[in-house]
């Protein structure tokens, strides 16, 4: 009967980095299992720990060896195995010799094709506990790893320095060394609390060994202990703390024994704008604001500490005395950048770089405002308004608190826009102009920061493109793939009803004669309509239905979203598979007739059979319905409409020799096919459909 042992493996480090820790550890969970499974081991689950000073697990039910295998090895065949007398061959002799084995040793395998020498090898299983420190380093060199660190004189390179691996299966030890450190059955506890080795008898007793030396292992819990410790100080003083999923889980990561504390800090410091004290404590200190039930920022923060101190007021005043002057920092730039108006800080603009062949922010400045007034009245905007939007738009790049928190620009325009007395929708625009920053982020309501928000990516991604520097592979230095969904988004869900290509080809009017961008216009075109493939593929549309539609070269996007959701409306038709079928039939017989080969128009006194009579008289009913409901871009309703077709277009191709004799005939039907084909057409290839 086959032995099963619970598991432990640690990987004690110096501290890991704490945005990487989730991921690491569900990596390594990931990465073991694989393991066992390509070595045949079977086991039960597999339980992840982490801490910053570990990656750990857990495993239960391991088993104890791998199971015998057999491997039959294939030979030469019996006719080239041996002479006529009996003697074997050199082929035979060779083929026993790479077996180890005697000649008399090896079986014959019958089959169709003949017979063949062949081997049967069995190969005996490993022990688990000899294979597992091998196991354990193949896993950790899958880890997603951008850098790994060397160091003492080894050679062995992980993300951070090892100090200790502790393994624990069986009733025996497991000897050997990972990454250069030799197995131990011991693992350590919290750097402060408990700094000695902590021993462990069993793998299921390891959770609670290491809470006994204030270290909580698991990564799940420690989070969840820190939400609930900064709900609770926060309630005490009647507000609700701001816990966003990133910071949580970076917290989590940096502690291994969570204590949170409560600070305070003066209210004065609330005259500057919450934006920047939120992003100094989240960012710089990694504190969880305090908010009340308005949802205006208190003066209050929680902290959480690593560890458990005999004064926590000492800790809590530590604290507070370090976001002190962060804060103070944060009301001095405040209120000298408002002694500057957002307006007169334009010529700074100039000495800034946007890319050296491109020219300065302010360059960027003037096309991005001449694109806006160009996009407002497309869409009937104050153009006035548009245009003034984007002249500011840059301008807080310059201001002191945008120089010290670079991820605040665009927020605190917003907030000096306002203070410059700018008609609300500048204001909002200066925010707006950077939406959507990441997948599901929102988008810009304002009409100023619909336009300068889909001006400026325009303009970045026709400019990039002139230069020669669009993405490869992985890198994206200029964000253009994130440009390209952000203009589609835009366009598709607000939505805004404007011509892409038309608009990139505004955008490179902008561009001095040197930069070739008008001739990257079709490229920029291609490029982001190939980001629709993702963008619907996340919708849980098909791919075959974005080429589909993409394929009779629709060029306003907000057109295309209509196409593609009424194609994969109508793929859902009874009716849809057997049409798709015949687009294509059509698709081949068309492509195979010669230009002159196919008849003009339709003529009724050609029409001889009456399934070629029926289907020309209800392409022209059709043709009554569809085009009010393609006029009014109702692509869902006439693709519906079209599929009552099925029945005609059936009994064409049952009944109708297509490439008859005749070539007057034959001309006729191919135009009959041709102005089917057309109908289809209007609204999406539906031939390309899956």
């Amino acid at each position: 009967m086959e032995q099963r042992y619970d598991l432990l493996v640690e990987i004690g480090t110096e501290e890991l980095p704490p945005t990487a820790l989730r991921r690491l550890s569900e990596a390594f969970a990931e990465q073991l299992s694989r393991q066992f499974d390509e070595h045949g081991l079977t086991h039960d689950e597999v339980t992840p720990f982490a801490t910053p000073r570990r990656l750990a697990l857990q495993v239960s039910a391991l088993a104890s060896r791998q199971p015998d295998q057999e491997n039959l090895r294939r030979g030469p065949a019996v006719a080239a195995a041996f002479t006529d007398n009996g003697s074997a061959t050199q082929a035979a002799l060779g083929f026993a010799r790479s077996c180890g084995v005697d000649v008399s040793e090896l079986r014959r395998e019958e089959s169709d094709k003949g017979a063949w020498l062949a081997y049967l090898q069995r190969i005996e299983g490993q022990a688990t506990d000899v294979l597992l420190p091998q196991l354990i380093s193949n896993a950790l060199a899958q880890l997603p790893i951008p850098k790994r660190m060397r160091w003492g004189n080894g050679s062995e390179e992980f993300v951070r320095p090892v100090h200790w691996v502790c393994v624990l299966f069986g009733p025996g030890r497991v000897s050997g060394n990972v990454l250069g450190t030799e197995i131990v059955a011991t693992s350590r506890g919290h750097r402060f609390h408990h700094p000695d080795t902590v021993p462990i008898a069993r793998p299921s007793d390891y959770a609670d060994a290491l809470r006994a030396a204030y270290v909580e292992p698991s990564l799940a819990v420690r989070r969840q202990r820190i939400s609930e410790q900064a709900r609770q100080l926060a309630a005490k003083v009647g507000g609700t703390a701001s816990i966003p999923d990133a910071l949580l889980d970076e917290v989590a990561a940096l502690c291994e024994w969570p204590v949170a504390l409560l600070g305070r800090f003066e209210p004065e410091f609330l005259q500057v704008p919450a934006d920047a004290l939120v992003e100094t404590m989240q960012k710089n200190q990694k504190y969880f604001p305090v908010l009340g039930d308005d949802g205006a920022l208190m003066p209050y923060f929680v902290a959480v500490s690593n560890i458990e101190s005999r004064d926590p007021a000492l800790v809590q005043a530590g604290n507070e005395r370090v976001i002190r002057p962060r804060f103070a920092d944060a009301k001095f730039f405040w209120e000298q950048d408002r002694k500057v108006r957002l307006e007169d800080r334009r010529e700074s603009l100039k000495p800034i770089v946007f890319q050296h062949r491109l020219g300065s922010v302010w360059d960027k400045s003037l096309r991005v405002a001449a694109l806006s007034r160009h996009i407002a009245r497309l869409l009937d905007y104050d153009p006035d308004l548009a245009e003034r939007a984007a002249v500011l738009g840059k301008c807080d790049l310059v201001t002191l608190m945008v120089g010290e928190f670079g991820s605040l620009q665009g927020i605190m325009g917003r907030y000096y826009a306002q203070h410059s007395g700018e008609p609300p929708c500048v204001v909002a625009a200066m925010e707006e102009q950077y939406l959507p920053r990441h997948a599901g982020d929102s988008l810009p309501e304002s009409e100023c920061g619909r336009v300068l928000a889909l001006a400026d990516k325009l303009d970045t991604l026709i400019g990039i493109f002139a230069i020669g520097e669009k993405p490869t592979g992985v890198k994206d230095p200029y964000g253009l793939r994130r440009a390209a969904i952000g203009v589609l988004r835009m366009l598709i869900e607000i939505p805004l009803a404007l011509d892409l290509k038309a608009l990139l080809s505004a955008a490179a009017e902008g561009f001095p004669g040197e930069i070739p961008a008008k001739a990257s216009v079709d490229e920029v075109f291609d490029y982001i309509n190939d980001r629709l493939r993702g963008y619907y593929g996340e919708r849980a549309i098909g791919m075959d239905i974005v080429d589909a539609v993409l394929a009779v070269s629709p060029t306003v996007p907000s057109d295309v979203d209509r196409r593609v959701l009424a194609v994969a409306e109508f793929r859902r038709l009874d009716a849809a598979e057997a049409l798709a079928a015949a687009n294509k039939r059509i698709r081949n017989i068309l492509k195979k007739s010669a230009a002159g080969e196919i008849g003009d128009l339709v003529d009724p006194d050609l029409l001889v059979e009456p399934a070629e009579q029926r289907l020309a008289e209800r392409i022209v009913e059709m043709r009554s319905k569809v085009e009010p409901l393609l006029f009014a871009q109702d692509y869902e309703s006439a693709l519906r409409t079209l599929a009552e077709l099925r029945p005609d277009v059936d009994r064409f191709f049952d009944q109708v020799m297509v490439m008859a004799e005749d070539s007057s005939l034959r001309a006729n039907r191919l135009a009959i096919l041709r102005e089917l084909e057309q109908l289809f057409l209007a609204t999406a290839d539906i031939a390309r459909l899956q």
